[in-house]
């Protein structure tokens, strides 16, 4: 079993929203609050201390009252490089991540993804759900042992961005959710309109 103090939680937050015309996703609002908080309340008691990763804005997410740590790597570099920035700042032994944009993803996502990496003894836990008849994972909902950093580093240094090529240098275990509708994202403003109720 995984404590959940010895994990730390990182809200994705770094992108450029270039689908959504550039703007700042994790604080457009749903449901009267920026989609960051419905992250932060969602996961924050899933872990044992939550953390953002932001590249603009950074006085609105530190609002919030968590740290919030930009990317290292400059021009918006992806998810691998929040997910560095998390694995450099974490000071637990795991780093869960979830994306900014996902307001709805279930309550109990980090304790199901610690059971699979725990279970499998595996490096990386990622969510994954039916989709079409075939399973498909959502590689920013995962779990990881902060050990991972140097790979990580590496990978990054040279010159690679892509998550799918990272996480298959590693041990990894799909932990599977049915409802898919929970990790549905609001890429683009119309998206966001689908999510409200």
């Amino acid at each position: 079993m995984i404590d959940t103090n010895d994990i730390t939680g990182l809200i994705l937050a770094g992108g450029r929203g270039s689908r959504m015309g550039g703007v700042d996703k994790g604080l457009q609002n749903y449901q009267g609050m920026p989609m960051a908080v419905h992250a932060l309340l969602r996961l924050g008691p899933q872990v044992g201390q939550a953390m953002i990763n932001a590249n603009r804005n950074l006085g609105a997410y530190e609002a919030m009252g968590v740290p919030v740590w930009p990317d290292t790597l400059p021009d918006f570099a992806g998810p691998l490089a929040g997910l560095a920035v998390g694995l450099e700042r974490c000071e637990t032994p795991y780093l869960a991540t979830v994306p900014c944009d996902c307001p709805r993803f279930p309550l109990d996502l980090v304790a199901r993804l610690a059971d699979g990496l725990a279970e499998h003894d595996a490096d990386i836990a990622m969510a994954a759900t039916l989709q079409d008849g075939k399973l498909r994972t959502q590689p920013v909902f995962c779990l990881m042992k902060t050990s991972l950093l140097p790979s990580l580093l590496e990978f990054l240094h040279g010159g690679q961005r892509k998550i799918d090529a990272w996480t298959a240098l590693h041990r990894c275990v799909e932990v599977r959710f049915d409802d898919a509708q929970a990790f549905a994202g609001a890429n683009t403003l119309a998206e966001l309109q689908q999510l409200q109720p």
